[in-house]
């Protein structure tokens, strides 16, 4: 598993491991059922402490991405569509909300922001 520790972002580690491994579940890249490394063993590949990689494991636990059974280990959970589209949706309210701050506190029309977005969403079609 690749994780990237960033030392150039105001993000804790943990979440940075958090996000990452949200990422790879909702790209598919890590599907249902699939097994994590251990913490020790992600701590150890990472260079980080173990009390970094089980935070971030008890933060996707409860966001519900991963289940972890004692003995066991951890699991990639199995997603369902809505959940991970739910998830998909509040990551574009947020660049969402930070555009229209950038759009507000620099003059820029809402109508060349809701213009731009359409160029966006339709790509290179």
């Amino acid at each position: 598993m690749d994780i990237i520790i960033s030392s150039s972002t105001s993000k804790p580690i943990y979440e940075q491991i958090t996000m990452q491994i949200k990422a790879m579940i909702m790209s598919g890249e890590l599907e249902a059922g699939a097994p994590l490394p251990s913490m020790r063993a992600l701590a150890k590949s990472i260079h980080v402490s173990v009390i970094t990689v089980q935070k971030a494991y008890e933060d996707l636990a409860r966001d519900g991405f991963i289940d972890t059974t004692v003995g066991r280990g951890s699991f990639v959970a199995a997603q369902n569509k809505d959940f991970i589209q739910e998830e998909q949706q509040r990551r574009a309210e947020e660049h969402l909300q930070e555009a229209a701050e950038i759009g507000r506190t620099n003059g820029i029309p809402v109508d060349k922001l809701i213009e731009l977005l359409k160029i966006f969403f339709q790509g290179d079609e």
